[in-house]
This record gives structure tokens, sequence and C-alpha cells, in this order.
């Protein structure tokens, strides 16, 4: 697909074997379409954007505010994205592990450590871009149900494993309250990693203590 934007596939989209989004590619993008198709370029990318199934879903952003209907209607798993934000696939496989923070309860203006294991388990050699989301349970305004923080790309030989580490800091907890002013409430978050908004392998809660 070379185009500008998101676009609906459901007319057509089970009569293909893949789809490769390629965006503008430029004069050389028939090379690199044929190294990917070929199997001499093994792909990486990510949707910067989210493909909803049909224009009637548009616009349709990751990080929705919830409704007054129940979590479960308002994550909508599947049922209204085709492709979720922060989807791509690759020729290989990747497996997620072993999450840990360098603390569960932190106060406000301290930060925290998030470390992770990625590992390649397929044949090829191949790229995975991890994705840190947060969550916030509860807050005195609507929140998105998950706020990408953090994203790195690694590239891993078949079997090899690294391990991932990322930092959050008070800015990461930061929101507006109902003044419009920048504040950092106390209450329980979730750290949530993933190969796209909709593909969480592992989650872990953190405190923010009262003051």
């Amino acid at each position: 697909l070379e185009t500008g934007s998101a676009v609906t596939m459901r007319r057509w989209l089970d009569t293909v074997d893949a789809v490769l989004q390629v965006w503008y590619p430029g004069e050389e993008g028939g090379n690199g379409i044929a190294d990917v198709l070929f199997g001499d370029y093994n792909p990486g990318g990510k949707l910067p954007i989210t493909f909803p199934k049909s224009t009637g879903h548009c616009p349709l952003y990751y990080n929705y505010r919830p409704t007054g209907r129940r979590y479960d209607y308002v994550d909508n798993r599947g049922k209204l994205e085709l492709f979720p934000f922060g989807f791509g696939l690759s020729y290989t496989t990747f497996a997620y592990s072993d999450l840990e923070l360098s603390t569960k309860k932190i106060r406000p203006g301290e930060g925290v450590k998030i470390s992770f294991r990625l590992k390649n388990t397929g044949d090829y050699r191949g790229d995975e871009v991890v994705q840190l989301y947060i969550h916030d349970l509860v807050a005195s305004v609507s929140q998105p149900v998950k706020v990408l923080r953090r994203f790195q790309r690694l590239s891993l030989k078949p079997g090899e494993a690294k391990t991932v580490t990322f930092e959050l800091g008070p800015e990461d907890f930061t929101i507006l309250d109902r003044n419009l002013k920048p504040v950092i409430e106390p209450g329980e978050f979730e750290i949530l990693i993933g190969s796209s908004s909709a593909d969480i392998h592992l989650k872990e809660r953190l405190e923010i203590l009262a003051p």
C-alpha cells in the first residue's frame, strides 16, 4: 500500500496473503519493497497511527478517553481497529519476559527504572520496537486508557536475548487537573510493555504515594 494515511481494507483484506504498508517510499521504493518480499530484508516497522475497520470509526486513536460504558466496551479490543497503533509484523517472533520495577512505590517527584527481557524466538534476525505505555487507574479527571511513554528498536539474532531498560521521571506521571494545572496525583498506575498498543505482553503496578 502506498498511502499517506490509514485506509479501510475490509472488502479485500481476506483475499490477500499479506499487506505491506510502504507509505510514500520515493524513487528507491521498488527496490526496498522487492527486498522485503523476497526475504532479503526483514521488516520491523510499526504503525504510527491506527487503521480502523471502517470509515465510520474515524477518528480512532489508541489513547482515547474512557466513557461511562463498561471497560470491556470502552477498550473495544479488536472491535474497532483493523490494525492498532504500534502494530507491525516481521519474519521472526519475539518473547517478552521478566518485567521488573526498581521500586513499586514512589513519591511525587521521584522516578522509576523498568527492565525486562526480549528474546528472538524465530529463525531469522529481526528488529522489534518495544513499547512502554502507562495507564492511570484513578485520577481526578478523565485520562486516556493508555499513553505511550517510551519505545526502543532492537535488533536480535535468532535465539539472542537482551535486557531492555527504560526510566520514567516525574513528567511522565504529570496530568492537567480540572483547573488545567500540572499535577502529580497519588494513586496507582499500570506499567504496560507491548509490541503494539493492543498487544500488551507484560504488566506491573506502580503506586505513587501521597506527599
